[in-house]
């Protein structure tokens, strides 16, 4: 989900989203031959997000005024069950257009394994800029195992635990300092909510099976707790350890003393004041301002990190080039453009999302001095970590989340052995 807090700045100049579909083109792989340094029109697709549609117009049309030879038509991502399926189909279909700014870190390995994604790398700034813009050491971890950049990193919603302050207070807790930064004091935070009456949980991650769901339970407080480690490294499964059964264990505690439900919500369960938590990012804070008393704080850990140094996962989505763009030099040139200081500051604007720049406070200092609830995320969106950039990822991360609900949520497998278990078939899709 990412609702966003504000609408783009009124006066701005918007083109209209192209209604037909995009014309089947080819080329020799992409990021090589003619196409690599041809110049001319590109398509682009954007999010459904109505303040990512307006931002995208803006930037469109602020291009097409300097660049007429060279114009962008812009429309939303085609409609599907998902953005993926969407972009899948069009891979296979050859109807991709030249960028896509909505890439998921998990789908993007086998997109460049279809062929459908232009390495980056082989524009001469291509690595350069990218990890100039990002930071070096973020950067990293979105190129592949042969550091080459198949995707940009654009923009995050960095992980935190939301909560509703009216509520901490029902239950006796303090809205402003909860205390709750280890897994112990949040257990027993947890129980004060539910036992008090306040909520009828305390926190809600979605039991269901998709692949993505992960991202929004174990794996920010395993990162948390391991200081950044990813789910894979090297090749290899890493969360058959201590680190990983701690926090499958504190999960596991969750669901057994009934502190989260074991079946998804109907509705929205914050909204309700069903839940007193949820996991969450910056999209958060214009969803529910007016609901309720807004509340952030960062995931926990096994024995309580520092706030100022715990890191958390990115949520992030990218942007990529496909190779079925004739005109690869223009797309580049927009995709600079698009992620240049100016457009990250007016995305800000627009979203409320965290551009993937490094020094994000320093550079944007104005914007969090007039919007200090987005203080905390911009300090987060420092320290964060995606998902591995591996071969099979959807599928390693399907493999996690079944062996996790079996063990974790549902209690019907020993939770050490449930992780191993996933770390022996993970290994193998990872390895080939």
């Amino acid at each position: 989900m990412n609702i966003t807090r504000r609408t783009f700045a009124a006066g701005a100049l918007a083109v209209p989203l192209a209604a037909t579909a995009l014309a089947a083109c080819g080329n020799d792989g992409g990021g090589g031959g003619e196409a690599a340094s041809a110049r001319g029109p590109i398509t682009i697709w954007l999010s459904n997000n109505e303040q990512e549609v307006a931002w995208g117009k803006a930037m469109v049309e602020a291009w097409n005024t300097d660049h007429p030879d060279e114009e962008i038509t812009a429309q939303e991502i085609p409609a599907g069950q998902s953005s993926e399926e969407a972009i899948t189909a069009a891979i296979t279909a050859g109807t991709t257009p030249d960028l896509i700014f909505n890439i998921s870190t998990a789908a993007a390995p086998g997109w460049a394994t279809q062929g459908g994604l232009v390495d980056l790398s082989t524009f001469e700034d291509g690595a350069s800029y990218i990890e100039d813009r990002t930071g070096a050491d973020v950067a990293k971890g979105y190129a592949d195992a042969d550091g080459k950049y198949y995707l940009l990193p654009w923009k995050s919603n960095p992980v935190m635990i939301m909560f509703n302050k009216d509520l901490f207070t029902k239950a006796g807790l303090d809205p402003e300092n909860p205390g709750m930064n280890s897994f112990d004091s949040f257990l027993e935070g947890a129980r004060t909510i539910v036992e008090s009456g306040a909520a009828p949980a305390a926190i809600w991650p979605s039991p269901t099976n998709e692949f993505f769901q992960p991202w929004f339970d174990f794996y920010p407080l395993y990162i948390a707790q391991t200081d950044g480690m990813q789910l894979v490294e090297d090749g290899k499964s890493t969360f058959a350890s201590d680190d990983g059964k701690v926090v499958a264990d504190f999960w596991a505690t969750i669901y057994a003393e009934k502190l989260a439900p074991k079946e998804a919500a109907t509705d929205d369960a914050m909204a309700t004041a069903k839940t007193a938590m949820q996991a969450a990012g910056p999209w958060a804070i214009s969803s529910y301002k007016d609901a309720f008393p807004v509340g952030f704080m960062p995931v926990p850990t096994a024995e309580g990190s520092d706030p100022e140094t715990v890191k958390t996962f990115a949520d992030s989505k990218n942007v990529s080039m496909f190779t079925t763009s004739k005109n690869q030099a223009t797309a580049w040139d927009v995709l600079k453009f698009a992620t240049s200081q100016e457009q990250d500051g007016a995305f800000l604007e627009a979203t409320g999302q965290m551009p993937l720049r490094a020094g994000l406070l320093d550079t944007f200092g104005d914007y969090f001095e007039k919007n200090p609830d987005y203080e905390v995320f911009a300090g987060q969106a420092e320290r964060v970590v995606d998902v591995p950039n591996v071969p099979n990822s959807v599928e390693v991360w399907q493999t996690f989340r079944e062996k996790y609900s079996a063990a974790v949520i549902f209690g019907k497998e020993p939770v050490e052995g449930a992780l191993q278990a996933a770390a022996d078939e993970i290994d193998k899709l990872v390895q080939g």
